[in-house]
């Protein structure tokens, strides 16, 4: 048999299980508890179809401005793509040209090693702390850019604006990409820090606060300068990566944003509230500020709980492969309803 070459060896990323059961509780890809905004509705009803036989906007001028308005930026310190992994994509490809590597945390979201392997952009891991939080002083270093979450995935864990600004300050020569996936659920985000620091590119989504995890839409903020080098890669590869579906409910849920406000409030206080059942049964959970908690049981163990809680159609994430994430599951929060049918299966799974 002939050796074919040039073809690439990578571990892709493993996205969360997507079950096609129904009547699951589904906690295990951080999607937002509620729907989107009821209003959301009548665009489609409106949506014009023939819109569909040509290409979608090159720069979104409505949806643009809305969200530019909505965040306190100009337009034209944004760019939009197919969901914030399109626009981390084209981060990577667009600002990590160097021969210093790329530094990002080892527990973090995993397509960050994915890209960076993809790419070949040289890159290191910073091991987190013994209690899961990243270490300023290891991002202090010789490098060639810097990807941190925050809050930070699977941890939950968030750092202030304070070190983050310290951060840049450090690192005035690199980009640091800062992805905001889960702001929105108590966090403070580092938008204001743009007009400092032209070096910050900031990542944000409509999958988990907009309830807009299917439509694939997601936005950088940044300085003109950074917009500019980004969106010549986004123009070398797809330009029009966001459809016009996606355009008009982008928009319409921008103008709606009191009803998301209030949801994620929702979110927060369920999370809260679960946290304090879990630390009544002795579990340990990591303080957070996203729609998820990490948890380490006690009195069982995290596959065992994993595998009971599936038995009862109740979907978490599991991490066997992780050797630190081992004995911990990652557990989204859903309906206040449907976390007290979870706290029941858990006592359950304890007798």
């Amino acid at each position: 048999m002939v050796q074919i070459k040039g073809l690439r060896n990578l571990s892709p990323y493993v996205a969360g299980q997507q079950p096609a059961e129904k009547n699951i509780i589904k906690l295990n890809t951080n999607e937002n508890a509620y729907g989107p905004s009821p209003k959301l509705d009548q665009v489609l009803k409106d949506y014009d179809i023939g819109q569909l036989r040509r290409y979608s906007s090159l720069e979104h001028p409505e949806l643009s401005q809305a969200l530019a308005e909505h965040l306190g930026v100009q337009k034209e310190q944004l760019i939009l793509g197919n969901g914030s992994d399109d626009i981390l994509s084209m981060a990577f490809l667009a600002f990590f040209n160097n021969k210093e590597p790329l530094l990002f945390p080892d527990l973090t979201y995993g397509f960050y090693k994915v890209w960076a392997q993809l790419y070949q952009i040289p890159y290191q891991e910073i091991s987190l702390t013994a209690d899961f939080d990243i270490e300023l002083a290891d991002y202090q270093q010789p490098n060639g850019g810097l990807v941190l979450a925050n809050p930070n995935a699977p941890t939950g864990l968030y750092r202030s604006l304070a070190d983050i600004e310290s951060l840049l300050v450090a690192n005035p020569e690199v980009v640091l990409v800062l992805d905001e996936a889960y702001i929105n659920f108590g966090g403070e985000t580092a938008i204001p820090l743009l007009d400092k620091y032209p070096n910050l590119f900031i990542c944000r989504t409509f999958s988990k606060d907009a309830a807009l995890a299917g439509l694939r839409l997601g936005y950088g903020v940044a300085s003109p300068d950074l917009i500019g080098v980004i969106k010549a890669v986004k123009n070398s590869i797809n330009p029009y990566s966001v459809d016009s579906l996606a355009d008009s409910l982008g928009l319409a849920a921008i103008r709606d944003w009191a009803y998301y406000e209030d949801i994620n409030q929702r979110i927060a206080r369920t999370r809260d509230d679960f946290t304090a059942g879990l630390r009544a049964l002795d579990f340990e959970v990591l303080p957070s500020l996203t729609n998820f908690l990490l948890v380490k049981p006690k009195g069982i163990s995290a596959a065992a709980l994993y595998q009971y809680l599936e038995e009862k159609k109740i979907y978490v994430r599991y991490f066997p492969k992780l050797e630190r994430l081992k004995d911990y599951l990652r557990i989204s929060i859903g309906r206040p309803e449907e976390m007290q049918q979870v706290l029941a299966r858990i006592k359950e799974a304890l007798k």
